[in-house]
């Protein structure tokens, strides 16, 4: 049940992504709210449901770019496996966390995605704006971190027990 969840929310946020923030750009640039989405996963699941989620967010997003298909993809499917262990070795987790995660995933995405983009062939990835979108569409994915991960906490619950009337008693 929780993957029909997930699945779900991949798609919503990337119709969102697609259809309302392509409109409400910041300094011309869009947030990466799958990218957003498959961390929030890492951390909350583990690395392998966070590269699964973004390897499937990602390659929803890749059907509207005009980049190597499965490059965001992949770019996702590395940052939120890479966040989400990063997640297993923490002891506790801070206070106010999620703008930072969003923050450093994005920075992380964004230079993964120009990194195998331009190993790919993707020459318009050689540019130096790319860097200024990189950093622009990090302060953007820490503004929106919060929001998504609270999606995720809020849509991915673990299924309820059965009410204590229905259990067996020994």
């Amino acid at each position: 049940m929780r993957t029909l969840r997930v699945a779900v929310l991949v798609v919503v946020l990337g119709v969102l992504q697609v259809a309302f923030f392509t409109h409400a750009r910041l300094f011309g640039v869009v947030p990466d709210l799958g990218l957003l989405l498959a961390v929030a996963i890492a951390y909350r699941y583990g690395p392998e449901a966070g590269a699964l989620t973004g390897f499937a967010s990602g390659l929803f997003f890749d059907f509207f770019l005009e980049t190597p298909l499965a490059l965001s993809a992949l770019s996702y499917a590395l940052t939120a496996y890479a966040v989400g262990l990063i997640r297993a070795g923490m002891l506790r987790e801070p206070r106010g966390i999620t703008p930072v995660i969003g923050l450093l995933a994005g920075l992380a995405g964004g230079f993964v995605f120009a990194g195998l983009g331009i190993l790919f062939g993707v020459d318009a990835l050689r540019d130096t704006r790319t860097f200024q979108v990189i950093f622009v569409s990090a302060m953007y994915d820490a503004l929106l971190a919060p929001a998504v991960f609270w999606l995720v906490n809020r849509f991915t619950l673990p299924e309820r027990d059965a009410p204590s009337a229905y259990r067996l008693r020994p």
